[in-house]
């Protein structure tokens, strides 16, 4: 009897797992029956494709590069230093992986509306700095969580060490705890870039949705559907799917690499 329910239980759980993988399968399957391979070619290299493809990958670089420059100090900070409210600055770094796109790009836009953030509004409002803006609102706190996660299990006992053997605070941190902590920060990087290429809402409130101008590849998608282009809401949709899992086979390799 014990083995029997073993079995029904692995059977159960491997049918739900069956079930999820072939959801998804069948949903990229239809795609590729929707459209002609000649069709999917001559969109790809269309001028509108190629120029969201550019603006996504250059946006979400920079947006990557700040929130890894700005995220790395603020994750160890939260890692390591203890200090009053912390709970409460942890809870809001939290908001933006919590709270509707749409509501944060239409805080952003009353933000540059006030007289505090008038003075930037002719720069970032209907802009392509507002997609940087708009994508860095978003996975900037994605990235300080996973790079507090990668500090949190670095012992900081190696730190303490270096700093007996007379390294300083800033020495033991690029010294030891940065190349121990490589692996992770690889991770939260391409999972940051990643989340920046699938930005929409807070990109569409605050920056628009202009084609040719801040037509990134999830606004190519709202454009398309909106003007019943639907074959070119396929190629984009496959792009960025393919991005997708390009990111995660990247993700998945990196723990080989180190």
């Amino acid at each position: 009897m014990r083995i029997t329910n073993e079995k029904v239980f692995k059977i159960a759980s491997l049918s739900c797992l069956v079930f999820f993988v072939l959801f998804f399968i069948a949903l990229i399957v239809s795609l590729f029956l929707y459209i002609t391979p000649n069709t999917f070619i001559s969109i790809l290299f269309s001028d509108e494709i190629l120029f969201a493809i550019k603006l996504s990958l250059i946006t979400a670089t920079i947006t990557t590069f700040l929130s890894l420059i700005l995220g790395i100090p603020a994750a160890y900070s939260l890692s390591r230093i203890e200090f009053k409210g912390k709970d409460f600055i942890d809870t809001i770094l939290d908001l933006p992986i919590v709270v509707s796109p749409i509501a944060l790009g239409a805080a952003l836009l009353i933000f540059f509306n006030t007289p505090m953030g008038n003075i930037m509004n002719d720069f970032f409002v209907f802009t392509v700095y507002g997609i940087v803006v708009a994508q860095f609102t978003i996975v900037s706190a994605l990235c300080i969580r996973l790079m507090k996660s990668t500090f949190d299990s670095i012992d900081p006992r190696y730190e303490k060490m270096a700093r007996v053997l007379g390294c300083n605070k800033f020495q033991a941190f690029y010294k030891i705890t940065l190349p121990l902590a490589k692996n992770g920060l690889l991770s939260s990087g391409i999972l940051t870039w990643a989340r920046a290429i699938g930005e929409f809402g807070v990109t569409v409130t605050l920056s628009g949705a202009t084609k040719m101008k801040t037509e990134t590849l999830p606004i190519a998608i709202f454009l398309n559907l909106a003007s019943a282009e639907v074959e070119k809401s396929i190629v984009v949709i496959l792009i960025l799917i393919s991005i997708a899992i390009i990111s995660l086979f990247l993700l998945r390799r990196v723990g080989r690499w180190y």
